[in-house]
């Protein structure tokens, strides 16, 4: 009894420092004021205790994943925390819901709600595209009605947070294809919740498209790469009948996702261990056949556009009027995202280079990783393609680069036996993962024995690591550092994508008032329910428009806008919004500076042509007075 209760206490060693950050965590958010954010958003508004418990956190998963003596769930409740501390604390911290995107999507779950149905360009315009590809649009419709709330802002704000545990069920599976040992499994699983910082995981299709991506991989990898007789194909059958309502679920949700999927199953294809084409060739199958049905609308507008794209690299990385981070800290955030991503990368290189024996039994993800690089060819996709490219590459890159931090003598080696080592020589906590699998259900004594040939090549369980020496603490630092820089590449823009409830009640009170038909114009879209009632409201945002437009509004802007919103008809209204979001993108974004916007706000408060409906500290709001 007195011997077993310190081996007990020993093994629950990392309780404590999972509670500690945790503790951290929690202290900071009570102490955290997100008020007034400046150009580096959260970044400068978190307490000090905040840094100091992803310390703690790091260092606790790091020293818990490399012990072979603690039990497989302790690396799971880390990342847990890890997705906890830096996906939930916006959640907390803000008392509205982030991202306009994400508002934009509420606002189509409304109009599902109120219309009932799907609708036409004829009657929605350019926002008739969500109705072409409903899938993610419908099931929230679905989902408000379920748990009877008003909308989908009232839980859209702890989306990142669901999304983002989503991914780990595909993730560990794929991982666990490869390999056996989980200090390599959960060290990607954690670089991956790191490199993740481009911000798809907020409320969206391509969110829960991603989801469904990894799951398409898993059963690939997992049930196609394996050679079988008549029977193994028959249940691979089944498999592809699940495969078939993955990817059903993908294409009426999301454009982008399918092409993607595509590209990779093709990549996959090619290979002799994966070579079975009915992932890919089910995958076109239902891609086409939605693309030359519900969206042919879209795509037969947007087809012109889509070929003058190909080929236009530059587009990824267009800077210029709009597009050019500036101010400190902007700059230093954007500069963050796009070292940690390079980090990822290059350690994801630095772990093919030196594991020559993990490369090849993990060729599926090398090449996972390496196919979507022609989709910027294909197309920019608003500007958008490079940070989709590094999200759908983040799954294999993330397995290579976990390789480049472990140590050598725990990577996979041609050396390693074939069979298994007696029992002796493995501490406890790997005998349950070194076991030789059964045989399955009808599975015949010669389909047994290649499989388990088959596992004992692919899933080599690894020896405990040895003692710590100097050189090692490096790959700890490098962990902590990635975990640390997290933080400004995905919080660091919060100053524009929060909006406190004094710019949303504002808002709010215009479309509560606008007749139908009625015209807002916005110096750009960056504002709460900016889609709100888009099949009975016009917007106009003057920053989208060319440039001599934008020049003549900051000459005369009362005049100009006067003008502009002039063909409105009674009984519709014309309003001019102006709230601190918008005045936050144009900064940031290189438009037009607060000493600009200022000017265009005075002019207009001093013009007799406008009349002011409402203001707070958040923004002010006028209407066009009709013409005499």
């Amino acid at each position: 009894m007195s011997t077993a209760r310190p081996g007990r206490v020993a093994a629950a060693w990392p309780v404590v420092p999972l509670l500690t950050a945790l503790a951290l965590w929690g202290w900071a958010i009570r102490h955290t004021d997100v008020s007034a954010l400046d150009d580096y958003g959260l970044v400068s508004a978190l307490h000090p205790t905040f840094w100091a418990g992803l310390a703690v956190l790091t260092a606790g998963f790091w020293f818990t994943v490399r012990d072979p003596r603690r039990r497989a769930g302790w690396p799971a409740a880390f990342v847990l925390g890890l997705l906890v501390m830096e996906r939930a604390t916006q959640a907390v911290l803000y008392p509205t819901p982030l991202y306009a995107w994400a508002w934009k999507h509420d606002a189509v779950i409304d109009h599902l709600l109120t219309s009932g149905g799907l609708q036409s360009a004829d009657r929605l315009g350019d926002m008739a595209v969500y109705d072409q590809w409903p899938g993610f649009f419908a099931a929230q419709a679905a989902l408000v009605r379920l748990l009877g709330v008003d909308n989908a802002a009232m839980y859209m704000a702890w989306w990142p947070l669901v999304s983002s545990v989503l991914l780990l069920l595909p993730l560990l599976l794929i991982y666990r294809t490869f390999t056996r040992d989980r200090r390599l499994i959960w060290t990607a699983v954690w670089l991956f919740c790191l490199g993740n910082w481009v911000g798809q995981d907020y409320f969206s299709p391509q969110s829960v498209a991603f989801a469904l991506h990894l799951g398409v991989l898993a059963v690939v990898l997992r049930r196609y790469g394996r050679p079988g007789a008549r029977d193994a194909r028959q249940r691979q059958a089944v498999w592809t009948v699940l495969l078939s309502v993955l990817v059903i679920a993908i294409v009426v949700s999301h454009q982008l996702t399918p092409g993607m999927l595509v590209v990779t199953l093709l990549a996959l294809a090619l290979t002799r261990r994966h070579r079975d084409w009915a992932p890919l060739v089910t995958t076109v199958v239902i891609f086409l056949a939605w693309c030359l049905t519900a969206a042919l609308p879209f795509l037969s507008a947007a087809m012109p556009d889509m070929i003058r794209s190909v080929g236009d690299i530059g587009a990824n990385v267009e800077t210029g009027y709009g597009s050019t981070p500036t101010g400190t800290g902007a700059v230093a955030t954007s500069w963050a995202a796009r070292l940690l991503s390079a980090s990822v990368l290059l350690l994801a290189l630095a772990g093919v280079l030196r594991a020559r024996e993990l490369r090849r039994r993990a060729l599926p993800l090398l090449l996972v990783a390496a196919a979507p690089l022609p989709m910027f060819v294909a197309s920019s996709y608003g500007s958008e393609m490079i940070f989709r490219v590094l999200m759908f590459m983040l799954p294999g890159a993330a397995f290579f680069a976990a390789a480049a931090l472990l140590p050598t003598s725990q990577l996979p080696t041609s050396q390693l036996p074939v069979s298994q080592p007696p029992a002796s020589q493995w501490p406890a906590s790997h005998l349950p993962e070194a076991r030789t699998p059964s045989a399955a259900p009808g599975e015949t004594h010669r389909e047994t024995s290649a499989r388990r040939r088959l596992t004992s090549r692919s899933l080599p369980s690894l020896p405990s690591p040895p003692p710590l020496r100097y050189a090692a603490w490096l790959s700890p630092l490098v962990l902590l550092a990635a975990t640390l820089a997290f933080v400004p590449s995905y919080s660091g823009k919060d100053r524009v994508n929060y909006f406190p409830p004094g710019e949303v009640a504002l808002v709010r009170q215009l479309f509560d008032q606008a007749p139908d038909d009625s015209l807002v114009v916005a110096a750009n879209r960056n504002y709460p329910l900016a889609y709100e009632q888009y099949w009975r409201v016009d917007h106009y945002w003057f920053l989208e428009d060319t440039r001599t437009h934008v020049d003549d509004i900051v000459r005369d802007p009362a005049a100009v806008l006067a003008r502009d919103m002039a063909g409105v008809e009674a009984p519709a209204r014309a309003y001019f919004l102006l709230t601190q979001g918008q005045v936050a993108n144009s900064e940031m974004n290189g438009q037009l500076n607060s000493a600009q916007l200022r000017r265009v706000r005075e002019s207009v408060e001093g013009s007799p042509r406008f009349e002011r409906v409402a203001r707070n500290s958040a923004g002010v709001l006028y209407v066009l007075k009709p013409a005499s």
